[in-house]
């Protein structure tokens, strides 16, 4: 592991990366396939077109592409890293796919694995991670948001299949003094009681094993959503832990230079710029491109922002992600980048 710096006790955001698959999704192209069109998709998402894996993608490669550009980015050797945290909800191997990672980035020092918090897990992630760093064990992390949610949606179900792509982001976090934190606050929160709301549930499918005993088939079930009541929890629950968090830390909104919500519909973004009457062109957005990556959509926006100069070092942002679970979490980040 890295040496570890003395009076640590923060975490500072110094690289991102991102990577997007090559086959790319419109709406006209979708509406071949079943009842819709660009217009109804576009007036009720904001969404454009998608990127979808193909025969030649992984999962793997993508966190890969994109944590190695993290590292590029933040001046870090592979071997330099101590923990990599893969959130994602479609690995390519249900036992993990974060060590696949690891040893694809030769990041030999580091313990890698995943972590499952379906939309809201690369910010669950973010959180995780920056323990270890605060905690004085570790000193740098990757934290990867990647998800391939082509491979479960029911491309049959105009409901639920114009809404999801597939991709993957990084950020690269080091451990500083108290002083320089970026992290600075949080709050998660999970509400199992209505997790029927957005799940993806498994096989319901007993077979014989042998005489009076069954087994279950492994397999899970398309996603399934009450779109509905995943509108009406987001735009109820965002707001709302985001208000708490900058009444905490005595934030006014108009002191932020930038929102970053999870990217799942347009209207959501706009309701909750709206309660903070915050304009326009301080809300991230790329959802028209890629629809919405589940935790892949916070560190692929960042990336780009980061990249194109809108997100600048010193820049205050306040984000949340929000999904399945039900789970949702926000946190008031400021930006360093490499130095």
């Amino acid at each position: 592991m890295a040496e570890t710096p003395k009076n640590i006790g923060g975490v500072a955001l110094v690289g991102s990366g991102s990577a997007i698959p090559s086959q790319k999704v419109t709406n006209d192209e979708l509406g071949m396939r079943v009842d819709t069109n660009d217009l109804w998709i576009k007036s009720r998402t904001g969404i454009g077109a998608r990127r979808v894996i193909g025969p030649n993608e992984t999962l793997s490669d993508l966190s890969h592409l994109a944590g190695e550009a993290a590292l590029q980015m933040a001046g870090w050797s592979p071997e330099s890293v101590d923990l990599i945290l893969l959130a994602t909800s479609t690995p390519d191997d249900l036992f993990g796919s974060a060590p696949k990672v690891q040893a694809k980035l030769g990041a030999c020092n580091a313990v890698a694995f995943d972590l499952t918090a379906a939309c809201s897990g690369f910010l669950f992630a973010l959180v995780t991670a920056a323990q270890f760093l605060r905690g004085g064990s570790m000193r740098r992390a990757l934290v990867i948001g990647a998800d391939q949610l082509s491979r479960w949606v029911d491309w049959d179900d105009r409901r639920t299949c114009v809404l999801f792509g597939d991709g993957a982001g990084a950020v690269a976090i080091e451990a500083t003094s108290t002083e320089e934190d970026a992290l600075i606050d949080f709050k998660l929160k999970s509400d199992g009681a209505r997790g029927d709301c957005l799940n993806l549930p498994q096989l319901g499918e007993f077979l014989p094993l042998i005489t009076g005993t069954t087994h279950q088939r492994g397999g899970f079930s398309p996603v399934q959503m009450n779109g509905q009541e995943v509108y009406k929890f987001a735009v109820r629950e965002v707001p709302a832990i985001l208000g708490e968090l900058l009444s905490a830390n005595k934030i006014d909104p108009e002191k932020l230079n930038w929102l970053l919500l999870h990217q799942a519909n347009q209207r959501i973004l706009d309701a909750v710029a709206q309660r903070f009457s915050i304009p326009q062109d301080k809300v991230l957005s790329n959802l028209a491109d890629y629809g919405n990556t589940s935790a892949a959509t916070i560190p692929l926006m960042l990336d780009e922002a980061v990249k194109d100069g809108r997100v600048q070092s010193g820049h205050l942002i306040a984000t949340s992600g929000f999904g399945a679970g039900l789970s949702w979490g926000a946190a008031l980040l400021r930006w360093r980048g490499p130095i």
